[in-house]
Parts: C-alpha cells; sequence; structure tokens
C-alpha cells in the first residue's frame, strides 16, 4: 500500500504540469460560454421581430437575399453559412456566416434587426482544442483531460488514504494516553 501511495503520489505530482496550458485553456474559455448568454460581446442577444410567433410572410429564400446585401457577412451562396436559426416564436432567422459575423432577420418584414460578430464559435473552437487543427483535439485535448480524470481519482485516493492514517495515529495516541 505504501508503494502504491507514493507511486500515485510521483504519478499525481509529474503529471500535473503537462496539462496546465490545456486545462487553463478550457477552464478560462468554459467560463466565457457559461456566460455566452448574459454578454453580448460573447454572442449577440436574439431580438425579437415584429410578429413573433406567426407564420413568417417572407420564405427563407428572400430572408437569405437580403442576408445576401449585408456587407459583413460575405455571403455569394447558402454554402457560406455556418448556421441559419430560424427562430419562429422570436419572429427572426439568425444568419451565421463562416467568418462568424451574424445577421438577424425579421421574418414578417425582412428588416435587418442586428448585424454583429458572433465570438462564441470561436471561443467553442478554442475550448475543444478543433481551433488550432483537427488533430489537437483528439491527441492534445483528449489525453489533457484523461490525465485531469486521473488526477481527480489519484487525488481523492491519497486523500482518503491520508485521513486514514491520520485517524489511525490519533486512535493510537488516544489509547496510549487512556491506557497509560
Amino acid at each position: 500500500m505504501l508503494k502504491t501511495r507514493v507511486a500515485l503520489r510521483k504519478l499525481h505530482h509529474w503529471s500535473a504540469p503537462l496539462i496546465v496550458l490545456p486545462l487553463g485553456l478550457v477552464i478560462a474559455t468554459g467560463l466565457l460560454l457559461l456566460l455566452k448568454k448574459d454578454f453580448d460581446w460573447i454572442q449577440p442577444a436574439t431580438l425579437t421581430g415584429q410578429e413573433p410567433g406567426m407564420v413568417p410572410s417572407q420564405t427563407l429564400h428572400q430572408l437569405f437575399t437580403i442576408a445576401q446585401s449585408i456587407p459583413q457577412l460575405e455571403l455569394e451562396n447558402w454554402t457560406d453559412l455556418t448556421r441559419v436559426d430560424v427562430r419562429t416564436d422570436r419572429g427572426v432567422v439568425k444568419f451565421v456566416s463562416g467568418n462568424h459575423w451574424e445577421a438577424q432577420v425579421d421574418t414578417h418584414t425582412g428588416e435587418v434587426l442586428q448585424v454583429a460578430y458572433r465570438r462564441s464559435d470561436v471561443i467553442e473552437s478554442l475550448h475543444d482544442g478543433s481551433y488550432f487543427a483537427g488533430w489537437t483535439k483528439h491527441f492534445v485535448f483528449l489525453p489533457a483531460a484523461l490525465v485531469v480524470l486521473f488526477l481527480w481519482a489519484s487525488g481523492i485516493y491519497l486523500f482518503v488514504i491520508t485521513q486514514r492514517v491520520r485517524l489511525g495515529k490519533r486512535q493510537r495516541l488516544v489509547k496510549k494516553v487512556f491506557d497509560n
């Protein structure tokens, strides 16, 4: 048991520096993603059109044509989009382009309600490691996550063993005092 504890402590000690950068990035971006609905800087708030909940009077193609006229989106065709988010309950369609710009268009009037940069997608790609290259997700961030899981489990084991040893020492000390 002592050898296991010493080996775990050494592994615990030396594996932590391996994950400092990926874990720090995951924690920082995770905090930002938790707050994405609270700060428009991270993800633009969803606005409401003139006729929320009503059947759109514009077709999706007409709304796309309106989105194409917005210079920031740089849209030539449908494949330039990464997301089309239809919010019928809000009466709005969000068009998100490959360059992370988002336009919200009223489904009833066709009015452009908002054009804003959407940072949440970039933050998410940093969070899972895919921002850097496809392979970093599986060969850097996944191993780092496994090391964190090991650190968590070994930390719990070391804590429990340490508490047991301390409790045993206290019990022996109390017994010694009462036996004398």
